[in-house]
């Protein structure tokens, strides 16, 4: 394996299942998904049964803080190492060129894993791998449980680079007749098709490094987002799975820390000059620095960003009235007869003079909430910011984020619920509203509706 430490890039060791393993059973869909329709998980344990798959490796969260949650911890870590001793890996030294199908798109990603020393999810880093949408912090300590001892990682953490010019991946995707196939079969439960090419070509996987490199060129990077000169360079910002990746990097941190306690600590305490320095013990190479992620070019005409919904549970007070009090009186509401004319408003809400919209799904029907003068610039940070006092005041008991129209009117429709339907954001301010405003709002987008989410497919050891 080789590190490409200014890019924060390392070639990474790739496992994938034998020949003979049924990949339909074996790739499940991301465990942070369906978290509110546990008949979804229910279909696949019952198509996957007792056969080699990721669903017996990973955790749906729709099982977090549920009884079964500890019973699963364990399983899942005596079935990765059931798996290794088994030999169903084979190993692959490389990238992983990876295409997905779905919802009649087709978009593409790279596999590599990437330096946690470079990557901080903190509101205002200035780290090249930095976090898009708010991290929320009671999020990372039960993945810690799961991630913590077990010897694979299974990643569903998306990566978006900024290449217009399509230098990066697109290069790669022009030459996969060539390359090795690893993989190619439909997915379950109707979510698609996927693909896997293997970069073996050191011409190619060199200039897919170098095109990285100039992405991160410090003069370049200023002059694509007209910032000053002397701007911290982000190469890469999260799309999906920020939570697993500072999960990733919160046990990086516990080891160097552990680590430290053995060895003698440099000046300026556990950061990567610490961890350089802490041979034999940890080492720039200890697998757990890093993290196996698929990067994507946020111009891949098949990667739409779409938003992701909220529905309130046990709603016990009323909402009209203590959003109009959260935001003095200016809020007002529009009825709706059905919830394609509450989806149609929100979705023109330009047109309503900067005021920001949302719609409001309950069993008494539709409407759209407005809130002239609205604190933050994206509808959903002045929902969220309301959210989150009302939660804090007894409004609900329990939020869930959920993707797609469907969904949230089908939960929000059940009594005692609400749903508050979004609009999606434009990719073209994405990298620059991250780059000058910071991390967004926490569940702000989505890339692609709950189907189209990544699969569990390829894994690495993270334990030596």
């Amino acid at each position: 394996m080789m590190t490409t430490s200014p890019i924060g890039v390392q070639i990474p060791r790739i496992l994938l299942p034998r020949p003979g393993v049924d990949l339909a059973k074996w790739a499940v869909i991301a465990c942070d998904q369906f978290t509110s329709e546990p008949e979804y998980w229910q279909a696949v344990a019952d198509l996957v049964g007792d056969a080699p798959s990721t669903y017996h490796i990973t955790l749906p969260e729709v099982y977090l803080e549920t009884p079964e949650e500890a019973q699963r911890v364990q399983s899942i870590r005596r079935t990765m190492q059931d798996y290794l001793q088994a030999d169903l890996f084979v190993e692959h030294d490389g990238f992983v060129l990876v295409e997905r199908t779905a919802g009649g798109k087709m978009r593409h990603g790279l596999m590599l894993a990437l330096d946690l020393e470079q990557y901080d999810y903190n509101r205002g880093s200035t780290s090249l791998i930095r976090a898009s949408e708010g991290t929320i912090l009671e999020r990372i300590p039960p993945r810690v449980r799961i991630r913590s001892g077990a010897p694979l990682e299974l990643p569903h953490i998306l990566v978006l680079i900024d290449d217009p010019d399509r230098t990066v991946i697109e290069p790669l995707v022009a030459t996969r007749g060539t390359l090795p196939r690893l993989y190619d079969f439909d997915l379950m439960l109707g979510s698609g098709h996927l693909s896997g090419y293997y970069v073996n070509d050191k011409g190619l996987e060199g200039q897919a490094l170098a095109a990285l490199g100039r992405l991160a060129e410090p003069a370049a990077f200023a002059a694509r987002y007209a910032l000053p000169a002397d701007s911290p360079v982000m190469l890469f910002a999260m799309g999906d799975g920020n939570h697993s990746l500072a999960t990733a990097k919160a046990i990086w941190e516990q080891l160097k820390s552990d680590a430290a306690g053995q060895a003698p600590m440099p000046a300026g305490g556990v950061g990567a000059a610490a961890a350089d320095a802490l041979q034999p013990q940890l080492g720039m190479a200890h697998p757990a620095r890093y993290a196996l992620v698929e990067i994507e070019n946020i111009h891949d005409e098949g990667l739409e960003f779409e938003p992701i919904h909220r529905v309130l549970f046990d709603v016990k007070a009323d909402f009209v009235r203590a959003l109009e009090e959260f935001y003095g009186g200016r809020s007002y509401f529009v009825p709706c007869a059905t919830a394609q004319a509450m989806v149609a408003l929100v979705d023109s809400q330009a047109e309503r003079g900067g005021a920001h919209a949302f719609g409001v799904v309950t069993s008494q029907g539709f409407s759209v909430a407005y809130v002239p003068d609205p604190p933050s610039n994206l509808p959903v940070g002045t929902l969220q910011t309301f959210l989150d006092a009302w939660g804090k005041a007894g409004g609900f008991t329990r939020i869930d984020y959920v993707h797609g129209e469907e969904v949230t009117v089908c939960l929000g429709s059940q009594a005692g619920n609400q749903g508050c339907y979004l609009p999606a954001i434009a990719k073209s301010a994405f990298f620059k509203t991250v780059i000058v405003d910071g991390a967004l709002p926490r569940k702000t987008f989505s890339m692609g509706e709950a189907k189209e989410k990544r699969f569990y497919m390829e894994a690495r050891r993270i334990v030596r």
